[in-house]
């Protein structure tokens, strides 16, 4: 399955390897925790206003902050709730046939 993942810390580390997401944050005049959320790929919703802000600071695109992704971890977990669930198809299946 694809997702969106934040791109930020290969930007600012390719940027300046010492910048800290608190002195971005600060550079960008935006919450710290924002900042953070985006840096750790733990946002759920990238603000406009924030991707803008960081696309000045970096002279990046949007693109270059965020891309989709396959998630392995996801694509696994799906796979094995899938199988769980034909099984338990095949059991119900099983039961209602030697009644």
């Amino acid at each position: 399955m694809s997702v969106i993942r934040s791109k930020l810390k290969e930007v600012m580390e390719n940027h300046d390897p010492k910048l800290s997401i608190r002195k971005l944050a600060k550079d960008v005049n935006y919450h710290f925790d924002s900042v953070r959320r985006m840096y750790k790929d733990e946002m759920v919703q990238y603000p406009r206003d924030l991707l803008l802000k960081l696309c000045l600071y970096f002279n990046v695109q949007p693109g270059q902050l965020i891309g989709i992704e396959e998630d392995e971890d996801r694509n696994c977990a799906l796979d094995e709730l899938i199988d769980h669930q034909e099984d338990d198809n095949e059991k119900e299946n099983d039961k209602g046939a030697n009644l």
